[in-house]
């Protein structure tokens, strides 16, 4: 096992890293753990009894957290026409067609978030290749391939976030900064969980929720009881 540095030792000298709090007091150990010089993010990793090989077992979907992520998030839309005056309006950072498509081809990929009308995926499939490894490939699954594009910029922008599950079966979700409030960060972790535990597929036997770890980004992680999440 790698050794730990001073500054993680120090910061796990005074809690019990085996112990499992209800999410108030985890919340409140990540916030008072993130002394780093930036505003750190507070990451949620939940580790889920499913077996993402099967496609009826994949947990995947999207939440709009109510007090955001905290982060700026720059969001690109492949419109035409009345479409593309809507993502403007919206606030999307970056809308066009062809013309993004091929700015993207040559290596662009400054944007966190892509979005496109269903009339669009044609000239965005072929950026797949570039698009999919990154994460950034409009999917209807998602809610960025939709007609309804002022609506999603709009939630995107107010914080929404993806949720999936990966290979390992964890969850990986940031839910906002270190400066936000205890009551923020509870309410957007709440929020999260009950859309993670609504996602429970029909297929997946057994414990649901096998683990669940908070922390922030240079902090050490604080485990959180499962059992809390249902009261």
């Amino acid at each position: 096992m790698a050794k730990r540095g001073k500054r993680y030792q120090e910061l796990v000298k005074d809690f019990n890293r085996e112990t499992f709090y209800e999410p108030a007091e985890a919340l409140a150990i990540v916030k008072e753990k993130a002394n780093a010089k930036f505003d750190e993010t507070v990451e949620v990793a939940v580790r889920l009894g499913v077996d993402p090989r099967h496609a009826d077992q994949q947990v995947r979907g999207t939440v709009v957290l109510p007090h955001g992520t905290g982060r700026q998030v720059r969001v690109l839309v492949f419109a035409k026409g009345e479409k593309a005056k809507e993502a403007e309006a919206a606030g999307a950072d970056f809308v066009g067609a062809e013309d993004l498509a091929e700015k993207i081809q040559g290596g662009w990929t400054d944007f966190d978030v892509a979005v496109a009308t269903p009339d669009m995926m044609g000239v965005v499939g072929r950026l797949g290749r570039i698009l999919g490894p990154r994460g950034l490939m409009p999917n209807p699954k998602t809610g960025t391939v939709t007609m309804e594009i002022e609506k999603a910029v709009r939630e995107i922008k107010a914080g929404k976030v993806e949720y999936r599950v990966d290979k390992a079966a964890i969850v990986h979700v940031g839910i906002g900064k270190a400066s936000f409030s205890l009551e923020q960060l509870q309410d957007n972790f709440r929020t999260l969980m009950d859309a993670i535990v609504k996602a429970k597929p029909p297929a997946a036997k057994g414990t649901y929720l096998r683990k669940i770890v908070l922390s922030s980004t240079m902090g050490p992680g604080v485990r959180v009881n499962p059992n809390s999440i249902f009261d």
